[in-house]
């Protein structure tokens, strides 16, 4: 049986997929943009990826090292497709859970997981909360997984930490996200999909506003090698960095 855990703090600072969290100061205003969202976030994904986002994601949770019996953590789950594929990795006997700031996307995420048949769905648990802040004890997760979620968290050196904090030794953290690069024609890629795809797809849909924020939220983010580093001053022991997807996306594998 799933539950879902609703913390209903107004301290939240944590991020969401696509999204540059920075704009939306007020919680209220960021809730009610997620919420908008939720209903059409998986649907968006396919489209505008072609479907090639659950390769990487498959790629990331690959890279987690998550076994059987494992005790994990999806941060910024969504609609739960990491937690998802994570749960299979661990099995009934391992645990998953999603952490979420955004109750809509919880929600959804509850309700593929009671339409799924398979049995391994049920050692998922959803919990409202603030991935710079989270609510568990030092040392606690075989693997964690982080899913279009770094690159909106104001505070991403206090998330790095949270990361290795509730990590045990040897585990590892897999950060999936967008891929600042570094050479010029991804970068204009990047851009001009943004501009003449994503945006006109999410208009389709009246999220125009909520998707043209995307490209801001690129240009702010880290590069490969400034991931590195941010792992390595949280205390981690080995960072690396992954090119994906042609090097429009990227994926962090740091090690505590």
């Amino acid at each position: 049986m799933s539950s879902l855990y609703l913390n209903l703090s107004s301290s939240y600072n944590p991020p969401r997929h696509l999204i540059s969290r920075t704009t939306f100061r007020c919680s209220n205003e960021r809730q009610a943009l997620f919420g908008r969202i939720a209903p059409v976030y998986d649907n968006l994904n396919d489209l505008l990826s072609l479907g090639q986002h659950r390769i990487w994601k498959r790629m990331a949770v690959s890279w987690t090292g998550a076994k059987l019996g494992d005790s994990v953590l999806d941060l910024c789950c969504g609609s739960g497709d990491l937690a998802f594929l994570l749960s299979q990795k661990v099995g009934s006997n391992g645990k998953v859970t999603g952490l979420d700031f955004a109750r809509e996307q919880l929600l959804v995420a509850s309700s593929r997981q009671q339409m799924l048949s398979r049995d391994f769905y049920k050692n998922i648990e959803w919990v409202e909360g603030d991935a710079t802040n989270l609510p568990f004890s030092d040392c606690y997760f075989d693997a964690i997984t982080m899913g279009y979620g770094l690159r909106n968290v104001v505070d991403k050196h206090k998330a790095m930490q949270e990361m290795f904090r509730v990590l045990r030794p040897g585990a590892k953290a897999s950060v999936l996200d967008f891929n600042k690069s570094t050479q010029p024609f991804i970068v204009s890629f990047q851009e001009w999909m943004i501009d003449n795809v994503v945006v006109p797809v999410a208009s389709g849909y009246g999220l125009t506003k909520e998707y043209e924020y995307l490209k801001s939220s690129i240009r702010e983010f880290l590069t490969g090698k400034e991931l590195e580093e941010l792992a390595m001053e949280a205390g981690f022991t080995t960072a690396r960095y992954y090119e994906i997807g042609g090097g429009i996306m990227g994926n962090l594998v740091a090690t505590r």
